[in-house]
């Protein structure tokens, strides 16, 4: 019997113990007729609520006895009523609390628990928690599949779909059809899609969305359908359904700073269904399908993920990643490729990227038709890595955390990689940020949170120190120099590094705001202040380095970080007369703060740029404000307020986006200098440099004396940019340093006479190569991996040739424990007792 049921009864015995005072007041008074009346009446519903007690516990139960005998007393008091005296009422009562005992002893009360799955794949989301209802004698337990539809490009509905015949075969399933929940009214319901109506790529029937199913329910529970390895995306902070759910059923407590504070009280961080299951599971894992066992036989399998945040962020890039993937392992015949395509991945080719569908049917028809591997569409993830020897793909998924604390090792894919490294590739990944006009070039901070320097300042590096215990992450920007103090600036870490007599001497803490990375965008002196320039971190902070002052400027942030095409960015800075500059990176707003006083203003510089400027640059008196759209400059004079646009470039200069490849008129410069009446340009995505008279406003192409690549050289030298001048080395030479990204490669030039010669970057590769990480603890986004680069290609994990640190199983579980509350596969008991907990308290 449900709770509600049984509240319901009692209420009606209490309906009858108010009758019976009545009836005695009745009595008193000699009205008989109304007391035969309300003897009847009595009775009626003393047969109604027998008839409901079995309709719902069916005949025969002690309750109904009693109901009975008591109907009968009724009768006779009403026979002999003319000759009864009062004390048929305490009979009345008597039997009442009988009824009422055996309500309360014969009818334990039962909740009733519906979970609303809508992929089958997803149902790892909750199972461990219906298993622990429907193990509770004091539970009912409903498993209501609910069917749901593609959405086309323009919105629309398209496919339909239902699942629920896909469920293990353990698990039975009720149709939503015939689960009314205006009359079942559960006590408790589960859900794992939390976008209701804002998902762009499928939507669930618009009667199950978070807002319907709270109608009727006492308690709607949000678990999420996926699990982490250690970060989450924005995307996460607010859904649909955390507004109307109870309760969020969060991974662990580190996650709290994950989700908008707005619903902190929700939060319950208790694991996730996910985990318990995949070690169940991995425990005593399964037969393999009759049709993958000649393929696996005797071979290790790599199971190969594919996501759909990987092919949304550049499907041509990922397509040719899987090409190339599908080619090294047909190149070994001595291990199995299981490839598992997210569920929802053609759906969301379909949606967001249909004119990349055809290339992904060709190349699943060629991994078929070809027998390259397994094609896995098994519903049920867990089955396949307990099969499984080794995880490859990519780092953002639910399923690198479920190897994780599977203790299988983990391979991540880097998607712009699609060739074979050459004998120099890995110096597109060292000098993975390049040199930067702020910092201190004796030090370079490399791929993999590593100190360099160069003892004599000349470019010739040896390994220094970790700055990190996570072997990745991009922790540290750059270092720069004050005094007799180098102060490493922060990019995703959360503290400043100091170093003094050529070592580490203190880390200055700042305030921990957030949880993910990318915390600062940029770092920038200003007499002995250091400015953190920040992005997702709530705050500039100003540190001054004489007496260790740390300061929070928050009041601004919406001047100086703006959204711009889905994407978050922060406008372009530089120092000028003791002031710090931070432009809008949307519209013609400046931020300028006095950096001895802290004092703020908003400036505007005079034109109605929509833009915004992705980088302020000093000549001294004016500042040259770089456009994000188009290709005006504006330079700007900040104290007197004189604004001049320059517009006049040649016809033939073009940009092309340098991720996605199209052509358009997006970040045409980056950083310039300066020759007496020129500005030179260095191109950022445009296809020219620039030599411009800052007098006349003429410019003419300006061909470098350098080869300068068109093309970034392979997806080992990952760029953002081409190249930027660095510094004004010397005034009278007016010469400077140029770092070409595309190659990894810097030059001196002089721009008067066009001398110049390249600066040797050098390293000692077996440094290089006995400090990489190899397998080891990755960041505070990804516990523990190997990732791909120069030094450990798809092909030497097959082959077994790893550089750095050998697998460790026992570490990967250590690792991933940290990160997961109820690790040890108790997460849905939890989740169940602490909603039950909740229940009776209500």
């Amino acid at each position: 019997m449900r709770k509600h049921q049984q509240e319901k009864i009692q209420n009606l015995v209490t309906t009858l113990y108010e009758a019976t005072d009545e009836i005695k007041r009745q009595f008193m008074q000699g009205n008989i007729p109304i007391v035969i009346e309300l003897l009847i009446e009595c009775q009626n519903m003393a047969v109604h609520i027998g008839e409901f007690i079995e309709s719902v516990e069916g005949e025969d139960t002690r309750t109904v006895e009693l109901l009975t005998q008591y109907h009968t007393s009724l009768y006779h008091i009403a026979v002999d009523i003319e000759t009864s005296n009062v004390n048929f009422v305490e009979q009345l009562k008597i039997e009442l609390r009988m009824i009422e005992n055996s309500i309360q002893n014969e009818f334990k009360p039962k909740i009733e628990v519906v979970f609303f799955p809508y992929k089958a794949s997803m149902w790892d989301s909750l199972e461990s928690v219906w298993m622990a209802a429907n193990e509770d004698e004091q539970c009912d337990a409903y498993v209501v599949p609910i069917p749901y539809r593609d959405r086309n490009p323009d919105g629309s509905y398209g496919e339909f779909h239902y699942e629920g015949g896909d469920l293990p075969n353990y698990v039975p399933v009720t149709h939503y059809e015939s689960y009314d929940l205006s009359i079942r009214r559960p006590d408790v319901a589960y859900i794992h899609n939390p976008y209701d109506n804002h998902n762009f790529i499928t939507s669930v029937d618009p009667r199950f969305y978070s807002y319907e199913l709270k109608k009727y329910t006492d308690t709607l529970v949000y678990i999420p359908y996926y699990s982490t390895s250690g970060g989450m995306s924005e995307g996460q902070k607010i859904s649909s359904a955390y507004y109307h759910a109870d309760y969020i059923v969060t991974q662990a407590e580190k996650y709290r700073g994950f989700f908008d504070p707005a619903f902190s009280e929700k939060l319950l961080p208790l694991g996730s269904p996910k985990f318990d299951r995949v070690m169940r599971i991995c425990n005593n894992p399964p037969e393999a399908p009759s049709a993958w066992k000649a393929k696996m036989a005797g071979k290790k399998v790599y199971f190969y993920n594919t996501s759909i945040s990987g092919i949304l962020s550049n499907a041509e890039l990922f397509l040719k990643k899987m090409q190339y993937v599908f080619n090294v392992f047909a190149a070994h015949d001595d291990v199995c490729l299981l490839w598992r395509p997210h569920p929802l991945l053609e759906s969301s080719l379909d949606s967001m990227r249909p004119q990349f569908k055809q290339k992904y049917s060709e190349l699943k028809r060629f991994f078929i038709e070809n027998d390259i591997g397994i094609y896995d569409e098994t519903p049920d993830i867990a089955n396949t890595i307990a099969l499984s020897d080794a995880y490859i793909g990519d780092s953002g998924t639910s399923v690198v955390s479920l190897f994780g604390i599977a203790g299988k090792p983990i391979f991540i894919l880097n998607n712009q990689i699609n060739t074979e490294p050459d004998e120099d590739d890995w110096r597109g990944e060292i000098i993975n940020r390049g040199f930067n006009m702020y910092s201190d070039d004796k030090w370079l901070i490399t791929r993999g949170n590593k100190l360099y320097y160069s003892p004599d300042n000349n470019f010739k590096y040896q390994y220094f120190c970790d700055l990190s215990e996570y072997a990745y992450g991009d922790y540290y920007l750059y270092p720069v120099t004050l005094g007799d103090e180098t102060y490493i600036c922060p990019r995703n870490a959360q503290d400043i590094i100091v170093l003094h007599d050529n070592k580490i001497s203190k880390r200055i803490k700042l305030k921990k705001y957030i949880e993910r990375p990318g915390s600062f965008s940029g770092a920038i002196c200003c007499g002995k202040y250091i400015f953190l320039i920040p992005i997702l971190y709530p705050a500039i902070v100003r540190y001054n380095t004489a007496n260790g002052e740390i300061s929070y400027f928050d009041t601004n942030l919406d001047v100086i970080i703006g959204m711009k095409n889905g994407e978050r960015l922060v406008g372009g800075y530089c120092v000028q007369n003791g002031y710090l500059f931070i432009a809008s990176p949307v519209d013609n707003r400046v931020l300028v703060i006095e950096a001895e006083s802290g004092k703020e203003q908003v400036l505007t510089t005079g034109f109605n740029n929509a833009g915004g400027y992705m980088s302020l640059n000093s000549d001294g008196a004016n500042l040259w404000c770089m456009p994000f759209s188009g290709t005006t400059i504006t330079k700007w004079n900040p104290e007197n307020g004189e604004v001049r646009e320059y517009k006049d470039f040649p016809e033939n200069l073009k940009c092309r986006h340098i991720h996605l490849g199209f052509e358009c008129m997006e970040r045409p410069f980056s950083r310039p200098t300066f020759v007496g009446d020129y500005v030179y340009l260095a191109p950022y995505w445009s296809n020219m440099y620039i030599k411009l008279n800052r007098v006349t406003g003429e410019s003419i192409e300006w061909q470098p004396p350098l080869d300068s690549p068109d093309a970034i050289k392979n997806g080992y030298y990952s760029s953002w940019c081409k190249s930027w001048f660095l510094d004004r080395a010397n005034e009278v030479k007016k010469s400077y340093n140029l770092f070409s990204l595309y190659d990894r490669k810097l030059y001196h030039v002089d721009l008067e006479t066009g001398k110049h010669e390249e600066i040797n970057i050098e390293f000692n590769i077996n440094e290089l190569k006995a400090n990489e990480p190899g397998f080891t603890k990755n960041s505070e986004w990804l516990q523990y991996c190997c990732e791909e680069s120069a030094f450990n290609s798809l092909s030497d994990l097959l082959e077994g040739n790893i550089t750095g640190n050998a697998f460790n199983k026992e570490k990967q579980i250590a690792a991933y424990g940290e990160i997961i509350a109820n690790s040890n596969g108790t997460c849905g008991v939890k989740v169940h007792e602490y909603i039950k907990e909740h229940l009776s308290e209500k």
